[in-house]
């Protein structure tokens, strides 16, 4: 299912946006491109908000302790993270972000 997040001006490139759907809280990250991604907010490493990292063009850093993650994949590209986070598919319509999530 398809869920509304905010417009695509909401967010700044290189920056990202907490949403949380229900309980589950989701990284919506806009690259310097302008493309969007959504993850997990939460590095693998440890109970911290990824949305609250570093967004370098596809990737995005964990603020408390440097995992890099892809925004492609979720995949962590550098330690101390060594699982990958959910990514969810992105799609932009009409000046809208949804992301396709399925609750529980």
């Amino acid at each position: 299912m398809a869920i509304r997040i905010c417009g695509v001006d909401d967010i700044k490139p290189g920056r990202a946006l907490r949403v949380k759907i229900g309980d589950h809280a989701i990284a919506i990250v806009k690259t310097p491109n302008g493309k969007f991604h959504a993850l997990d907010d939460k590095c693998s490493h440890g109970e911290i908000s990824l949305s609250e990292g570093f967004v370098d063009n596809e990737t995005i850093e964990c603020w408390a302790h440097g995992a890099k993650f892809s925004l492609e994949t979720g995949s962590p590209l550098s330690l101390p993270a060594y699982e990958p986070v959910s990514v969810y598919e992105v799609l932009v319509e009409n000046g809208e972000v949804f992301i396709e999530y399925e609750q529980a």
